[in-house]
């Protein structure tokens, strides 16, 4: 006779091979579908669904400084691993050597356009702006893998980006960066020897923390378990993909920086949840600005161009 001891079990077995199936089943899917995202040439957030470009600042974009802005600037070739990779020089609205360099690091899919809602505030602060691409950039070496990597292969273009900065004179460099451009300014400040040229650090919806971005996702499509599908996609992929995504975490990196740090973002982007940048912040000890808005990814700027450079101009007084 069945107890009602025994159909608890019974009941309690079968739910949890249930959930434990349905975990292992979703984590492999999961896994595969986040590798054909971060496939070159996948759609992505960078490419698709903004509004047509009307001024330099707006996403898709095209054209160099002088077209932009009327501002001279010179192409120069950075000698990376992978092969030589363009940038745009901008020099300095002035003539200050002992001014450090901008290094802008846009995010995935993107180009170097995206660097112009910085640009005219950096140009009247009196830094020379490098505008960089990076493998898998269309005008760019392509990575072997095929894949974006969230700064875990990026941040040796950077490097060569710093190293080339240092090399033509400059006295230290401020990492500028969207999304996955933080993640690559993460990887670099955490593993390049060169990040002690790093002075300052702004950062614009950084992507910092991949596990956090994925578990985001993940519930936006109403996945029951998502934290946890998510952790488990990571760990297939770690196995299936050449690259361990799981690595891609830098929240503690910036939260030790020792140098005055900038932050913006907005507290509706549907990409890289908010809270990593609360998160940041309340971890740090250093010089911090946190522009908090209410924007969608990358789009504080637009949210009040004003405000932004404003805020932005009031920190780059205090880098030296």
């Amino acid at each position: 006779m069945l107890t009602s001891r025994k159909l608890i079990t019974w009941v309690l077995g079968g739910a949890t091979f249930l959930v434990c199936g349905y975990l292992v089943v979703g984590s492999w899917q999961g896994a595969r579908i986040l590798e054909q995202t971060l496939r070159v040439g996948a759609a992505t957030v960078q490419n698709s669904g903004w509004p047509a470009p009307e001024r330099p600042e707006d996403i898709g974009y095209e054209g160099d400084p002088n077209a932009a802005f009327g501002y001279s600037f010179e192409t120069v070739g950075i000698d990376g691993e992978l092969g030589s990779m363009p940038a745009w020089l901008v020099p300095a609205a002035n003539s200050d050597s002992a001014k450090p360099w901008a290094i802008f690091v846009h995010g995935i899919g993107g180009r170097r356009e995206n660097g112009y809602r910085f640009l005219p505030t950096l140009h009247e602060a009196g830094l020379p702006v490098l505008l960089i691409s990076y493998r898998n950039n269309s005008d760019a070496p392509a990575d072997p893998s095929g894949l974006y990597a969230f700064g875990l292969t990026e941040w040796r273009d950077l490097e060569a980006a710093v190293n080339y900065a240092v090399a033509a004179g400059a006295p230290s460099v401020v990492l500028v960066a969207e999304s996955m451009g933080g993640g690559i300014a993460g990887q670099f400040l955490q593993r390049s020897d060169s990040a002690t040229a790093v002075s300052a650090v702004v950062l614009d919806a950084a992507a910092n923390d991949f596990a956090g971005i994925l578990a985001a996702q993940m519930q936006q499509m109403k996945l029951p378990l998502a934290p946890w599908l998510a952790q488990g996609a990571l760990w297939f992929s770690g196995i299936t993909a050449p690259i361990r995504l799981a690595d891609a975490e830098t929240v503690g990196t910036f939260a030790g920086f020792d140098g005055p740090l900038f932050l913006s973002h907005g507290s509706t982007d549907r990409v890289v949840p908010v809270s990593s940048s609360d998160v940041l912040v309340a971890q740090r000890q250093g010089v911090t600005s946190y522009l908090r808005t209410e924007a969608d990814h990358i789009q504080s700027w637009h949210a009040d161009p004003a405000r932004y450079d404003a805020n932005l101009s009031a920190f780059l007084l205090a880098v030296d």
